[in-house]
């Protein structure tokens, strides 16, 4: 805990097998309460891994839910142990844990309601190894964002993310996709409502063992977080019924 504050760590794994136990012994148990990991029907032994290294809960999908599905099973749980503070960690060790403290304790000190660990504040991105297509696409993506939903992020698709469970408790996160887009629409959700975001400086790696989508679901992505902020752009000023943007 900080300030007897509860933090609970999230896991989405899928096919984790070899980098699960390297992420979670990084992991500062002296402040984290609780961890969870989601198996979204992995292949691998992932789960084996996890038992093994003394995961207390561990819910395993009995089919593969996606990105975002995994992402709502976490949540749910997270909040049914009542933690206060709710960090999601990719088990494939792309990100570090060791900026774990940092992004609580913005949390805990109430300064902000949601951390995001940025790979494009600094040069971490193309230095831990991003694609360029993809670094270009985020670069874009994120500009056409800022303009219509008048935001000053320096990105939106970082999976490194920090939350107060109030923040988590009052938006619809479970009315969004099961895909990667839940991402993108849980920080469009969160920026609708008018919480602050803050970011700080995340380095980042890219190599074979780490999760990485590709091409083609990279572009469903992209047009996916398109309509998001149209869809938000519309709400916004023309009052459009959206089911995810609720007034």
């Amino acid at each position: 805990m900080i300030y007897n504050k509860k933090i609970v760590i999230v896991l989405p794994a899928f096919n984790a097998e070899k980098t699960l136990e390297k992420t979670f012994r990084e992991i500062p148990f002296e402040i984290v309460d609780d961890i969870i990991l989601v198996d979204d029907y992995s292949t691998d032994k992932t789960l084996e891994v996890a038992k093994k290294i003394g995961i207390n809960n561990i819910i395993q999908h009995q089919k593969n839910k996606g990105y975002g599905g995994n992402q709502k099973t976490c949540y749910n749980k997270a909040l049914e142990l009542n933690a206060e503070i709710i960090l999601m960690l990719h088990p494939d060790y792309q990100y570090t844990p060791k900026l774990i403290h940092s992004m609580c304790y913005l949390i805990a000190n109430d300064v902000y309601p949601v951390v995001l660990g940025s790979r494009i504040l600094g040069r971490g991105a193309l230095k831990g190894g991003m694609p360029i297509y993809k670094y270009l696409a985020n670069r874009f993506l994120t500009l056409f964002q800022n303009i219509l939903m008048r935001q000053k992020l320096s990105e939106y698709h970082t999976g490194y993310r920090a939350f107060s469970s109030k923040v988590l408790i009052d938006i619809d996160f479970n009315k969004n996709s099961n895909d990667f887009v839940f991402d993108n629409q849980l920080l469009a959700q969160i920026c609708f409502k008018g919480y602050e975001i803050a970011e700080i400086t995340c380095p980042t790696k890219y190599f074979k063992d780490a999760s990485s989508i590709n091409l083609k679901r990279s572009c469903i992505y992209g047009l996916g977080v398109l309509k998001t902020s149209i869809q938000y752009f519309l709400v916004k000023n023309f009052n459009i019924s959206s089911k995810i943007f609720l007034k």
